[in-house]
């Protein structure tokens, strides 16, 4: 796993047709499957969403102090935030400033602004 990766818990519990979702860490932390395994995808979607744009991750339980009913069960889901990221942010366009002498540097490099401003703010985030 890498650094960008997180793990939590997650409660499933029959719902009628339906797997209930939740992860006790995160706030607004509910969803539902169709069955397990659609209930765990829709877990790491979930936990995607509601942590996509933080730097600083709530610290997950530890399974013994999950109080489960009889009908729940407790499975751990791991999602590499910096993969989902990738795949679901857009991009937005933002105007910067730089010394003209950089500017004049990285179209003689053929440097893309772009991407050297995006991966030095994700290394100030830590992400």
């Amino acid at each position: 796993m890498t650094n960008s990766t997180v793990v939590y818990p997650v409660v499933l519990k029959p719902d009628g047709d339906y797997i209930f979702v939740r992860v006790p860490n995160l706030e607004g932390g509910y969803t539902q499957g169709n069955n397990e395994i659609d209930a765990v995808k829709m877990a790491q979607d979930l936990i995607g969403n509601l942590l996509e744009d933080k730097s600083e991750y709530p610290k997950p339980s530890d399974s013994q102090d999950i109080k489960l009913a009889d009908d729940e069960k407790l499975v751990f889901v791991s999602v590499d935030l910096e993969s989902f990221r990738k795949k679901y942010s857009r991009t937005v366009r933002r105007n910067i400033t730089v010394p003209e002498y950089l500017s004049d540097m990285a179209n003689e490099k053929g440097l893309n602004v772009s991407q050297v401003a995006t991966k030095a703010l994700k290394i100030e985030l830590g992400i």
